[in-house]
Parts: structure tokens; C-alpha cells; sequence
């Protein structure tokens, strides 16, 4: 019986797409006044927060800084000064790729994943639970959405970026 439930997952009300947009910007406004609260708790800002988020989450493979330009569609020197900041910091370091001594790998101080982990754990922990009311099918639209809505950013910031889209005289 519990089983069964598991997998019909619950009833859900209908939305449009305009109300699942409007969720979402709300839950994106959200989501930048706490980017901020933490990066202020921090000591950092929220671009820093960011690639720091990027730098922790490559785990054993660090990136490169070009990888990180492009995670974050930050150019090589605004990242240049991304890394000069979290190393100022204490919370990453270059190192030498040991494939490539010409090449610079970025990797989180181990403290700095102790001091993130603390402040997100219990966030990450509220959003486990609520994916527990889900079915793994669901979970999985909700996955494939945020990635393919991920792209669809990058894709308008390339836009933005471009002047292709300047929303005229202000």
C-alpha cells in the first residue's frame, strides 16, 4: 500500500504555464535576496558565492578558470578577479594541473566547504523533503526542466550580452 502511494505520487491542481512562470519568478526573486543574505554572511558577494558554488561542486575535478567563465558566463578576467577574491578570502586556491603545468586548476580551501555546508545543509534539507512528496517520474520533469531552462538562460544572456535585445530608452 505505502508502495502504491509512492509511485501515483498526489493529486496536484492544475496550472497554466502563465502561473508556473509567475511561481517562478517569485521563487527566483527569492532565491537572489537569500544569494545575497548568504554571500553577505560570508563575507563575499554573489557572483563570488556563485563560482565558489561552481569551485565546491567540481569536487575531486577541479576546474580551470576558463571552465569556470563558462559555467557562470563571467569573461576569463572578471573570473581572474572572482579568484583573486575567494583566495583573499580563504575560501579557494590555484594550483598547478599536474597534466598541464601551463594550466591553473581552482580548488576550494577545505574549510570552505565546511563553512557553505553549514549554511546550505539545512536548505538542501527542506528541499529533499519536499522532493520526497514527488514520484521519481516527477522528479525527473522537475530535473529536465531546471536543465533545459538553464540553457535557455545562457541563451538569453548571449542575447543581452550581444545588444541584441536593449529594451530601448530608459
Amino acid at each position: 500500500m505505502l508502495r502504491s502511494m509512492w509511485v501515483q505520487g498526489k493529486s496536484r491542481p492544475p496550472a497554466t504555464a502563465g502561473e508556473a512562470l509567475s511561481r517562478m519568478d517569485q521563487y527566483v526573486a527569492l532565491g537572489v535576496i537569500a544569494q545575497q543574505e548568504v554571500a553577505q554572511m560570508l563575507g563575499l558577494n554573489v557572483t563570488d558565492l556563485t563560482c565558489l558554488g561552481h569551485i565546491l561542486g567540481a569536487g575531486d575535478a577541479p576546474l580551470a578558470a576558463g571552465d569556470l567563465a563558462q559555467l557562470t558566463n563571467l569573461t576569463t578576467g572578471a573570473v581572474t578577479g572572482v579568484l583573486n577574491r575567494l583566495e583573499r578570502a580563504g575560501y579557494a586556491r590555484r594550483q598547478a594541473d599536474p597534466a598541464d603545468r601551463r594550466r591553473v586548476r581552482v580548488v576550494a580551501v577545505p574549510a570552505a566547504n565546511a563553512r557553505i555546508f553549514a549554511v546550505y545543509q539545512p536548505f538542501y534539507d527542506r528541499l529533499g523533503a519536499l522532493f520526497a512528496d514527488y514520484t521519481p517520474d516527477e522528479v525527473a520533469v522537475i530535473a529536465d526542466w531546471f536543465g533545459r531552462a538553464a540553457g535557455e538562460v545562457r541563451a538569453h544572456l548571449a542575447q543581452l550580452r550581444s545588444g541584441e535585445l536593449d529594451g530601448g530608452p530608459a
